[in-house]
């Protein structure tokens, strides 16, 4: 009984020793199998590393001013006969806008026209006596002195009753009406604003560095969100001799034409001053960068034989670049590629630095420096 148990628990550690044998060997075998695995290459798209010319612009923020614009107001205080307006209306320069009552200056020019007409009479009266030696040079002077004022007088009514109609100083556009019929103003009243609408101004800003750059009568371009289609273009007109001493910018105004009164003073544009000269660069599709926080890198395409095969096939090499400006689809590469070098133009954060992969281009996207996506 004792040796039929011996011979049972040896034949199992010898059970159990084969079996262990035969899992070794297979363990072997699949790491000797891994060992020499490699994974299936990577389907890319590619781009090539272009040099281009690329005019630099300068870029800031702006607001519209009127070329004229004024708020119309009562120089004298008078009450409002007749209004000739209305309001948002275009204007002629010397239109009739608000007249105020004058019947009591009506009133003062005809006696002050009554007593010129006097004062003359006697001047002349005056005159022949004087040349008769009938009264003094004193005598003379005083008649001479009184017509003077009669007339001087008929002067100052006719201004007064020339204020008494308030008139537009330009051509433009009214704005809201702040005045009704029969009220009565004081001097300096607001009667309603009028704007000059073409062409108008853009203020803008630029920092001091880019002084040197600027020169009167460079192309600028002007973009509202009000007309996301509709581009203005103008040039620039004025640069301020000073630079602000808290922000250490410089004023700029560009003057734009604006024959349908689209841009309105006041407005938000954005501004891009557009300098005569160009620049070499080199660009990339913005879709072949990987972004990270400790530098932005693209993936080159290299040639590379491999060590066990012998066989050349296409590689990725990670190479770490500086950004510059950006157009379109395009962006700058300041350093860090050359051109004619072919980088990986989409799907980078996907791949890895020593990467074996294929070049597919078929269903490549093709970056433009001026896209026009369709609706959706």
């Amino acid at each position: 009984m004792t040796k039929k148990i011996i011979f049972t628990i040896v034949g199992l550690l010898l059970l159990v020793g084969a079996l262990a044998g035969l899992k070794l060997s297979q363990f072997q075998t699949m790491m000797a199998q891994g060992a020499q695995f490699a994974p299936p290459p990577e389907t890319v798209t590619t781009a090539e590393v272009k040099p281009d010319r690329w005019q630099s612009t300068l870029t800031a923020i702006g607001s519209v001013a009127a070329v004229q614009g004024v708020t119309v107001s009562a120089e004298i205080s008078g009450t409002i006969k007749s209004i000739e307006f209305e309001s948002g209306a275009t204007v002629k320069a010397g239109d009739v806008l608000v007249e105020l009552d004058t019947a009591i200056e009506q009133a003062q020019l005809r006696s002050a026209a009554a007593a010129a007409d006097l004062a003359r009479a006697n001047l002349e009266r005056a005159r022949v006596m004087r040349g008769k030696n009938m009264i003094s040079a004193a005598d003379f002077d005083a008649a001479e002195a009184q017509a003077k004022q009669t007339v001087a007088q008929m002067d100052n009514l006719h201004a007064v009753l020339a204020k008494k109609t308030i008139r537009a100083p330009f051509a433009g556009r009214l704005g809201m009406r702040q005045v009704n019929l029969g009220q009565f103003l004081d001097n300096g009243a607001t009667v309603v604003s009028l704007q000059s609408l073409d062409p108008v101004y853009v203020d803008f800003a630029l920092p001091q560095r880019y002084l040197a750059q600027l020169r009167a009568g460079m192309t600028v371009r002007v973009a509202t969100d009000a007309f996301p289609q509709q581009p203005f273009a103008g040039k620039l007109t004025a640069i301020s001799p000073e630079v602000d001493s808290v922000t250490r910018n410089v004023r700029l105004q560009a003057t734009l034409t604006n024959p349908d009164g689209r841009l309105k003073p006041g407005m938000y544009v954005e501004v891009t001053v557009v300098p005569p000269d160009t620049e070499p660069v080199l660009m990339i599709p913005a879709t072949a960068v990987l972004y990270a926080p400790y530098g932005d890198s693209v993936f080159l395409i290299e040639e590379k034989k491999d060590d066990k095969t012998g066989a050349v096939g296409k590689v990725l090499n990670q190479k770490f670049v500086r950004l510059g400006p950006t157009r379109g689809d395009f962006v700058v590469v300041t350093s860090g590629l050359e051109a004619g070098q072919t980088v990986v133009s989409t799907g980078v954060f996907k791949l890895r630095n020593g990467m074996r992969v294929v070049v597919d281009n078929a269903l490549a996207p093709q970056p433009q420096l001026a896209p026009k996506p369709a609706n959706s």
